[in-house]
C-alpha cells in the first residue's frame, strides 16, 4: 500500500468504550486544522466491552480525516501497535495511548518543521523540557526504577522508552515491524532495541504529560515481566530472529 498520506495516528484499544470517544474526538479535531493529510487507525484487541461499537460508531458519523477500525482478535498492545503501524498510509505513523495523557497539540513536536531528519521519535518524560503533572511522587519513583532497568539491560542511551506516543517514518515502520516479535506491553524496548542495534536515528522529545489515576500497568508485576523479555529479546537478537525471513514467535 503506498504511503499516500503525510500522517497516521494509531489508537491501539483493548477495553476502552468510556475513554475512546472523546479522546478520538479530540484527535480528529485536531487534525481537522492541520494542512496535511492524515487518518485515525483504531486497533480493537480482544475487547469485552463495546469498544470496537463505538470506534465504528465514531468512524461512520467522521471524514477528512479517515477513521479506520480494525478489529484484532488477539490481545496485547504490542499486536494492537504493530498491525495499526503496518496497515497505516502515513509517511509518518504515531501511536498514541487512548487516554491522551500527552496533549494532542503536542504531536506537533514530532513532525516537521519542528522535528526533522529522523527515524524513530520517542515521547519522553524524562528529557530535559518535559514536564510531569500531577503524578504522585512513589509512581514517579516506581516509573524510574523500570526505567533504569531498561537501560542497564538493553538501551543504555534512553531516559523513557515506555511512555506510549511514538513516531516512526514509513520505511523504519516497516522494516522494524515486520520482524517485531513481543506481543504484550514490552514491544517497546523490543522495537527500539531492534533499531538501535540497526543505527536508526532515534530523538526523544520532551513532552508535558499528565498522570492518570486509571492507568491499567500493574507497578509490581510489569517490571518483572520486563526482566524476562528483556532476556528474551536479546536472545532473539543473539539468534538472529529478528533478520527477514527468520520470524517466528514459536
Amino acid at each position: 500500500m503506498p504511503d499516500d498520506l503525510f500522517f497516521s495516528l494509531i489508537f491501539p484499544a483493548h477495553n476502552e468504550e468510556h475513554r475512546l470517544p472523546p479522546s478520538l474526538a479530540a484527535a480528529h479535531a485536531y487534525l481537522r486544522r492541520q494542512p496535511y493529510s492524515s487518518e485515525i487507525l483504531v486497533v480493537e484487541n480482544g475487547s469485552r466491552d463495546l469498544t470496537a461499537v463505538v470506534a465504528e460508531a465514531f468512524a461512520a458519523e467522521h471524514d477528512r480525516p479517515e477513521v479506520r477500525v480494525i478489529r484484532e482478535r488477539g490481545r496485547g498492545k504490542g499486536l494492537a501497535v504493530r498491525r495499526g503501524i503496518l496497515e497505516a498510509r502515513g509517511q509518518y505513523r504515531f501511536f498514541a495511548d487512548v487516554d491522551l495523557s500527552m496533549p494532542i497539540e503536542d504531536i506537533a513536536k514530532f513532525l516537521p518543521p519542528r522535528l526533522n531528519g529522523y527515524d524513530v521519535a520517542i515521547g519522553s518524560r524524562e528529557a530535559p523540557g518535559s514536564r510531569r503533572f500531577n503524578e504522585p511522587a512513589y509512581r514517579h519513583f516506581q516509573g524510574r526504577v523500570f526505567s533504569n532497568l531498561v537501560k542497564l539491560l538493553a538501551l543504555p542511551d534512553f531516559e523513557d522508552t515506555q511512555c506510549g506516543f511514538k513516531c516512526f517514518t514509513a520505511a523504519a515502520a516497516r522494516d522494524l515491524f515486520s520482524v517485531q516479535l513481543l506481543d504484550g506491553m514490552s514491544f517497546d524496548v523490543e522495537v527500539l532495541f531492534i533499531a538501535r542495534r540497526r543505527g536508526y536515528k532515534i530523538v526523544e522529545v520532551p513532552i508535558d504529560w499528565y498522570y492518570r489515576s486509571e492507568s491499567r500497568v500493574d507497578p509490581i508485576r510489569e517490571p518483572l515481566r520486563m526482566l524476562r523479555d528483556i532476556l528474551i529479546i536479546r536472545r532473539n537478537w543473539a539468534e538472529g530472529r529478528y533478520e527477514i525471513g527468520k520470524k517466528s514467535r514459536k
